[in-house]
């Protein structure tokens, strides 16, 4: 029976990195990302089905008030993401393992829908001080959007111990590892 694993962290704390090298380097997992709906426009050479579900803002609501969804966020004014419950019950049924790479919230809001058959990891940076060096080092954001993201990394930390698991990213292969044995013995 597929299961689901649920990914969440702090902007910075290596999350994406690490489900990334597990879903490439460790094929015999059948890992696979949950698509999720946004009511943003495709950038680029993003296909609908393929990356996301692209769905006009209307489209979006009406799928939330028909309870639709597994979780969903409106990031700004009518911009939305979310993760259809549909679509996760085709991916399962098609023997797939679901990743899911959320938030905080979405990631406590899918553990408690799907109970056991899920895996929560939330992934901790070793401290804010080592976050901010982090942030910096990317050179990606304004000292304002930085100082925003780790306002943000401090409340979502809060959350840690509602996940099944708590790894703490402070040296990467050494996460790497950790995630990969939690996953493994998860799934067999």
């Amino acid at each position: 029976m597929a299961k689901l694993l649920i990914v969440s962290a702090p902007s910075g704390s290596g999350k994406s990195t690490i489900v990334n090298w597990l879903m490439k380097e460790h094929a015999e997992l059948s890992l696979y990302f949950s698509v999720s709906c946004t009511s943003r426009a495709p950038r680029g050479t993003e296909q609908n089905g393929v990356e996301y579900f692209f769905l006009t803002p209307e489209e979006f609501r009406q799928k939330i008030d028909n309870d639709e969804f597994l979780e969903y966020e409106e990031v700004y004014e009518d911009r939305f993401y979310g993760t259809l419950k549909a679509q996760v019950e085709r991916q399962l049924e098609a023997g797939q393992n679901v990743v899911f790479d959320v938030d905080v919230k979405g990631g406590v809001n899918i553990k408690k829908y799907y109970g056991d058959r899920a895996m929560s990891i939330f992934i901790k940076p070793p401290s804010v001080e080592e976050l901010r060096r982090r942030l910096e080092g990317r050179g990606t954001d304004t000292p304002e959007a930085i100082e925003n993201r780790l306002a943000k990394a401090e409340y979502e930390m809060t959350f840690a111990p509602l996940f099944d698991h708590v790894v703490v990213n402070d040296d990467l292969e050494q996460a790497k590892q950790e995630t990969l044995q939690l996953v493994s013995d998860f799934l067999q």
